[in-house]
């Protein structure tokens, strides 16, 4: 191994413009892969942190009631009837405690909660305005939904007689911390309540219309006794919201709907942008590949009367194979390490350059240990299977035409 090391070691040393030219056509290529994958994770964290800020994982309601036939037909007798979907009101769940219990057993749930769910104006000094009245335990729900970032004014609380209430909804009725507001459910129920806090969202409509009340409160306003309309669950790992609504759905018998299934858009989107990643890391791959090839069989070239001595001297071809695939082992490795560096310099300094109006930044990052590991073994990797062919082509070269040559 140190005849192998020395003698990569001189061939690169030698070789220096060579060896200039590939390091840093790795080193760009490592770059560019860290960049654009740094800038896409970040975007992909920003949309995903934005759309489930205020959305639960998954959400399990009652299913709906669908009206069935009286009667079955007889054979070779039509029957004419008209069967129509049947109005429905709100579905709720009877047994919350239990279902909750049942729902904190299944496998991947980080948290649940109970919520009571309802339509209802809100009135301040003659202005109303449709809202969408949610009735929560705000501990439990705050393990699903968090809260604590939203808050804009007033107090993170929930006492009976108290309401959260949306930046939208407050300027509109001209809301603040300690102001009292009328709410009137569907049901025909009224509640005046304080409002403790004022929540930003970050979602226009969500901050228009929800109204955040005590869970009992709720439920009293709306007419629910101590039923629950959904559950709202937060899952231990976000992409397995899918397989954990299936599970969901059979371990309770509800209807379980996951982010994904709610967000189709946002999904396809997501999955484009991956799918443009990988493209992008995988023409770099196969363009550093090539540079790494072309630059080590000029080198072999040029290098065809010092490997015809040396084989000529007794050389094993394994030897020889070894110096090259070693060179391009080096190549690699150095290049991923200065190419990570630069990659993730230019990731940083970019979103400090690139700013929102409010001084966030307009691309946001996301750099990681993995990031960084994963390209430099890639690269690595891509190094010695470049320097494959001609390393092989060096090992089979005969000692004779060689020094000739």
């Amino acid at each position: 191994m140190r005849f192998v090391w020395t003698v990569a070691w001189r061939l690169l040393r030698d070789g220096r413009f060579q060896t200039a030219l590939i390091l840093g056509g790795v080193t760009v290529g490592v770059a560019v892969v860290v960049y654009i994958t740094a800038i896409i994770n970040g975007l992909q964290a920003n949309i995903i942190d934005r759309t489930l800020s205020a959305q639960a994982h998954v959400v399990l309601r009652p299913a709906e009631r669908v009206n069935q036939r009286a009667w079955e037909s007889a054979d070779g007798v039509v029957t004419l009837a008209d069967v129509r979907k049947r109005t429905q009101r709100e579905a709720t769940v009877a047994d919350a405690a239990a279902v909750l219990a049942t729902v904190r057993a299944v496998p991947g749930v980080a948290a649940a909660a109970a919520l009571a769910v309802g339509p209802g104006v809100a009135q301040q000094g003659g202005v109303r305005k449709a809202v969408s009245l949610l009735g929560v335990e705000l501990a439990g729900y705050q393990q699903v939904i968090r809260l604590d970032d939203k808050l804009r004014a007033g107090a993170l609380a929930l006492q009976a007689g108290e309401a959260l209430v949306g930046t939208e909804l407050a300027a509109d009725l001209g809301l603040t911390p300690g102001s009292r507001l009328r709410l009137q459910s569907a049901a025909g129920e009224s509640l005046s309540v304080r409002v403790a806090g004022v929540l930003d969202y970050g979602i226009q409509d969500l901050n228009r219309r929800r109204v955040l009340l005590p869970l009992r409160d709720a439920q009293s306003l709306l007419g629910y006794g101590l039923e629950v309309t959904e559950i709202d669950v937060r899952a231990e790992r976000l992409f397995d919201a899918e397989a954990l609504a299936a599970d969901l759905r059979r371990a309770t018998g509800l209807m379980a709907d996951s982010w994904q299934a709610a967000n189709g858009q946002l999904v396809t989107a997501l999955r484009s942008q991956s799918a443009s990643s990988i493209m992008i890391r995988a023409f770099v791959t196969v363009a550093v590949a090539l540079g790494i090839a072309s630059v080590l069989v000029v080198s072999v070239v040029q290098r065809q009367r010092e490997i015809g001595i040396l084989r000529a001297m007794g050389t094993p071809r394994l030897r020889i194979l070894g110096v090259f695939l070693l060179q391009g082992g080096i190549v690699g490795l150095g290049g991923s390490l200065l190419g990570a560096g630069l990659g993730g310099a230019l990731a940083v300094g970019f979103t400090r350059i690139a700013r929102n109006a409010d001084g966030s930044p307009l691309f946001p990052i996301v750099l990681e240990a993995e990031l960084f590991v994963s390209t430099a073994v890639l690269a690595t990797a891509v190094g010695v299977l470049a320097a494959w062919l001609p390393a092989l082509r060096a090992s089979r070269l005969d000692p004779v035409e060689a020094i000739r040559g």
